[in-house]
């Protein structure tokens, strides 16, 4: 028997379940094909080491618009970890230990020029691209804007560690427009873009948010439903999956990230400028690490440089008896984070005295539906590759926070996508010749 459906959906992340969302109101029958055995790609709660931690996507914040709106309209709570007691971070070779605020100081000369000319360069987020002459900056990589500055060491480790824990990759490779992307979403405050990206989450888990979307969908969610191959024409698509189960739709959506576009079996091929950043990939390669020690242990934060296995550890729940931390690091090939005796090795360079009970987290490099974290962009990619990731091709549509307008590589860029693209979807679908 050959099925047939409106639209197929390749992808049950955020951007996949909003589109199917979004398309199912406006009566179009939407069949969500995901290779995983879970919905959510990228955001996923897990129980771990006695809670639920979040292995990928965490953090939301309501300078994150269209996320925020989807917590409003679900009635989500938001919280946060506890607060950091004391801060340890590197000058040198030396281990300084104050409070949050301390290092806040530090990191602040550095940060503020580093930044100045945020709002010149991308005065409007929503529209990244407004500014013609921005590939004059986009040829740069932030290691380099960061050498010029000739920070002292303490200050320059600090800020290339800050920096990795926002970015989860070698700042060699990181696009200098990244950091101007996600401080003008921000207004051009660096303190605020810190915060947005990095405290607030969802009391029940970015689960919870998934879970709330899929109800809301009433779609056909198949799971454990890699896609094998799509031929596609100007009247539909075909799609083969699984097991060789085939599937037709006039439209097609592909949420898949970048770095494993391009490896998509799709005849006729997809335009070069889809294919070649997919196959330049994204600079983000680093890696997220839930670490449980023995307590009580005092809230803390931690930087190191961005030459250490982990740039970045602090306190996200602490107990009686044992705290949980979160770590960051620039490269994933560099520790495991399922060994503890290699997490414990890392802590040492600030602490000797946290023992490390479990260590736990996901390879998302290794990935063979993600081969990467969250999209942090390498140089000239923003203005080669940016509105042409977001064009359709014929009847194939893409959906993903990777090619988001405002906050690219977040849960509010995957919900901005999605969106977009199922309302493109509906206000052509009356042009689109029916499958034969």
């Amino acid at each position: 028997m050959h099925e047939q459906t409106d639209v197929v959906i390749i992808g049950a992340g955020i951007a996949g379940l909003i589109t199917a969302r979004e398309l199912n109101r406006t009566g179009l029958r939407t069949v969500v094909l995901e290779a995983r055995d879970r919905i959510g790609g990228r955001t996923w709660t897990a129980h771990r080491l006695g809670r639920d931690v979040e292995m990928g996507g965490t953090w939301v914040h309501w300078v994150q618009p269209h996320v925020w709106a989807e917590i409003t309209r679900y009635g989500l709570a938001v919280t946060r970890g506890p607060r950091a007691e004391e801060t340890y971070w590197l000058a040198g070779d030396d281990v300084r230990r104050g409070t949050a605020e301390d290092f806040m100081r530090l990191i602040d000369p550095g940060m503020t020029r580093l930044l100045e000319d945020t709002m010149k360069w991308i005065p409007r987020p929503d529209a990244p691209l407004t500014v013609p002459r921005l590939a004059e900056v986009d040829q740069f990589n932030l290691q380099e804007m960061l050498d010029e500055l000739d920070l002292p060491v303490g200050e320059k480790n600090a800020n290339e560690a800050a920096w990795v824990g926002h970015f989860n990759a070698p700042l060699h490779l990181c696009a200098y427009t990244s950091a101007l992307r996600w401080t003008a979403a921000t207004a051009g405050s660096w303190h605020l873009m810190h915060q947005a990206s990095a405290i607030f989450r969802l009391t029940g888990g970015t689960r919870a948010l998934a879970e709330a979307i899929a109800a809301d969908a009433h779609a056909d969610i198949r799971l454990s439903s890699p896609v094998r191959s799509l031929t596609h024409t100007p009247h539909g698509a075909e799609i083969t999956y699984a097991d060789g189960q085939t599937l037709s739709a006039r439209r097609v959506v592909i949420t898949v990230p970048q770095n494993i576009l391009h490896q998509l079996d799709i005849t006729p091929a997809l335009p070069e400028g889809k294919l070649r950043p997919s196959r330049e990939k994204t600079a983000s390669r680093g890696v997220k690490a839930w670490i449980r020690v023995r307590g009580p242990v005092k809230p803390f934060f931690a930087y190191s440089s961005q030459h250490h296995p982990l740039s970045v550890v602090r306190t996200e729940y602490a107990g009686e008896h044992d705290a949980v931390l979160v770590a960051f690091g620039a490269d994933a090939t560099r520790i495991d984070v399922t060994d503890p005796h290699a997490i414990e090795a890392a802590l040492k360079v600030w602490r000797a005295d946290l023992e490390v009970l479990e260590a736990d987290g996901h390879d998302w490099m290794t990935d063979p539906y993600a081969q990467q974290t969250w999209l942090i962009q390498q140089p000239r990619q923003l203005t080669r590759y940016h509105r042409a990731q977001q064009e359709n091709t014929g009847v194939l549509h893409f959906a993903s926070s990777d090619h988001a307008n405002l906050w690219a590589g977040f849960i509010d860029g995957a919900v901005e996508s999605g969106i977009r693209t199922a309302r493109q979807i509906h206000t052509g679908w009356d042009q689109q010749p029916a499958t034969g």
